[in-house]
């Protein structure tokens, strides 16, 4: 292999939890809730699928299932998919929805695996190419760049910046083509069965990982070092 394509979410990163995630907002907003009710109200907005690389929703209103679909197309559609979600939720400030979307985006929101940092420097001296390819409605190079793993990544394919999502092939060619390397030299690896495994269309390997909590898979990146010696 010449090149490995890691997905963000639930792959190199991920999201905190559901009350940590309300709990940084509320304070920021110099807000309190008792602690039963911060739980219950992060257990409601996990339910209802408002945190951005959480849980998928347990059940899509009506009128969102059209822009929930299509989110990823466009900064614009992923934030009014992931706010429209969150107010399903009372909070005790309208303005937190968009609080905590905003949230979500900031660097100290996630965490990377413990392995990714190793096995992204495993590649890098191996001189094999390294891309990011996620379907999100924002720029996560600020992420990369604060937990220090920017260095080792060569091109970003974004899905709101061409205005395609995976599985769409066109968003790995778009990649490989970054790279300079040919889909069969290139392996793709991600936590979506469905929507990573669109790279194999293309001619390119494919390996998947579990997403997980941080804490709970410690390792499951180093396989990638096995897969492309």
């Amino acid at each position: 292999m010449a090149a490995v394509l890691f997905d963000f979410s639930g792959t190199l990163f991920r999201i905190e939890s559901a009350v940590a995630w309300l709990r940084a907002v509320l304070d920021d907003r110099g807000l309190t809730l008792p602690e039963p009710e911060l739980a219950e109200t992060a257990r409601a907005l996990e339910a209802a699928g408002a945190l951005p690389g959480g849980a998928r929703p347990l059940r899509v209103p009506a009128e969102l299932a059209g822009v929930v679909e299509v989110r990823d197309e466009s900064s614009e559609l992923h934030r009014a998919a992931y706010t429209g979600l969150s107010r399903q939720v009372p909070l005790p400030d309208p303005g937190l929805h968009d609080a905590l979307y905003d949230r979500h985006m900031t660097p100290g929101a996630w965490r990377p695996y413990p392995d990714a940092v190793e096995v992204l420097s495993a590649l890098r001296g191996r001189g094999v190419a390294v891309g990011v390819v996620s379907n999100i409605g924002w720029d996560l190079r600020p992420v990369f760049r604060e937990h220090g793993l920017d260095r080792y990544v060569d091109t970003y394919v974004l899905s709101y910046e061409h205005g395609v999502r995976k599985p769409d092939p066109r968003l790995f060619a778009t990649a490989c083509e970054a790279l300079g390397v040919e889909p069969g030299r290139t392996l793709m690896v991600g936590d979506d069965r469905r929507a990573d495994g669109g790279a194999a269309a293309l001619g390119c390997g494919v390996h998947f990982v579990d997403h997980l909590p941080v804490a709970e898979r410690p390792d499951a990146l180093r396989t990638v070092l096995d897969l492309v010696r």
